[in-house]
C-alpha cells in the first residue's frame, strides 16, 4: 500500500515566496495565468504604512494591498516572523513572541489559521525548531536547495528543490515534466522558492514567466500550496487499515488516494472501503 497524491497523481508543484513585497502582485498574476499555486510568507510588522505613497514599484506591500491580493485567493499566507530577525540569535521567549505575533496578525487579517512558515534568512537552530512546535507551526521552509523532488523527512526543516535563480532550473523542470520514477510507488514534489523583488533587481522576469508557462497546465501535476501538501500527507498517514489491508478507513476530512497491488484507490473523507 503506497501513497499517491491528489486525484491519484504522482507529481506536485508548489512555490514559496517571502516578505510580502509589491512584486508579488505581478508574480501572482503570472502564477494564476498558468494555474500554479503557492505560499507567501509575511512579516506582519513590516507592511508599508498606508499613508506612504510609492514613487516607484518597489518595497513592501501595504496591509490593504496584501489583503486585496491574498485574502480569498487560492494561495496560502504563512508566517515569516513578525519583524524578520535572525531567530537563532534570540532568546526563546523572543522567538515565541516573533512567531505568535505574526500568526495572530495573519489570522486576524486574512481569516485563516496560520500553521506554515519560512525561516527569515533561512537560518534556524534546534531551539528555534522546538519553539516553532510550541507555537503550532507544522512546517517551515529553509533555503537549502536539494535539486531533487523528494519529500521532507522533517517538515520543520523543509528543504526546497531550488531557488528560481538556480542554473539548473529549467533542466529540473523538464525532468519533472517529462520523466517519471521507475517505481510506480514514488511521488515527486517540485518546490521552488525566492523573493519576487529579485526579478526586478536582476531584470529577469522572463525566468519565472518561462518556468510557469512550461510547467503549468499539466494534467498529471497537482498544483498546491505548501499547507495543502502537508495536510494531504498527514491525512494519508492517518489512514486506518486492517492487517491484510483489505479494509481501509479514512478518519480525516480529506479524500486520499493510494496504490495497492497495481491499482489506485480513493478513500473519501470519513469513508471506509473494502478491497477484495
Amino acid at each position: 500500500m503506497y501513497m499517491k497524491l491528489k486525484d491519484g497523481k504522482s507529481k506536485v508543484l508548489t512555490l514559496s515566496y517571502d516578505d510580502g513585497v509589491v512584486q508579488d502582485i505581478r508574480l501572482i498574476d503570472i502564477m494564476n495565468k498558468h494555474g500554479i499555486k503557492g505560499t507567501f510568507n509575511i512579516n506582519s510588522a513590516l507592511y508599508r504604512p498606508e499613508d506612504v505613497v510609492r514613487e516607484k514599484y518597489y518595497g513592501r506591500l501595504k496591509l490593504s494591498e496584501a489583503k486585496e491580493l491574498f485574502k480569498n485567493s487560492p494561495h496560502e499566507v504563512a508566517v515569516h516572523a513578525y519583524t524578520h530577525p535572525f531567530l537563532e540569535k534570540m532568546k526563546t521567549d523572543e522567538v515565541l513572541v516573533e512567531i505568535l505575533e505574526d500568526r495572530k496578525a495573519i489570522e486576524r487579517d486574512y481569516g485563516v489559521i496560520a500553521r506554515g512558515m519560512a525561516y527569515p534568512f533561512g537560518t534556524y537552530s534546534d531551539a528555534v525548531v522546538d519553539a516553532l512546535q510550541k507555537c503550532g507551526i507544522c512546517y517551515s521552509r529553509t533555503v537549502k536547495s536539494t535539486e531533487n523532488f523528494g519529500f521532507p523527512e522533517n517538515w520543520l526543516t523543509l528543504h526546497p528543490t531550488c531557488h528560481h535563480n538556480c542554473k539548473n532550473l529549467m533542466t529540473l523542470a523538464k525532468k519533472f515534466v517529462e520523466e517519471n520514477s521507475r517505481y510506480p510507488s514514488d511521488n515527486w514534489m517540485f518546490y521552488l522558492w525566492g523573493h519576487s523583488y529579485e526579478f526586478d533587481n536582476n531584470d529577469n522576469w522572463n525566468v519565472i514567466e518561462e518556468f510557469c508557462e512550461y510547467i503549468g497546465g499539466k494534467d498529471d501535476i497537482w498544483y498546491a500550496t505548501n499547507i495543502e501538501i502537508y495536510d494531504y500527507i498527514k491525512a494519508y498517514e492517518s489512514l486506518q487499515t486492517s492487517v491484510d489491508k483489505t479494509i481501509v478507513h479514512n478518519p480525516t476530512s480529506i479524500d486520499v488516494w493510494f496504490l495497492q497491488s497495481g491499482k489506485t484507490y480513493c478513500v473519501k473523507a470519513g469513508e471506509t472501503i473494502y478491497i477484495k
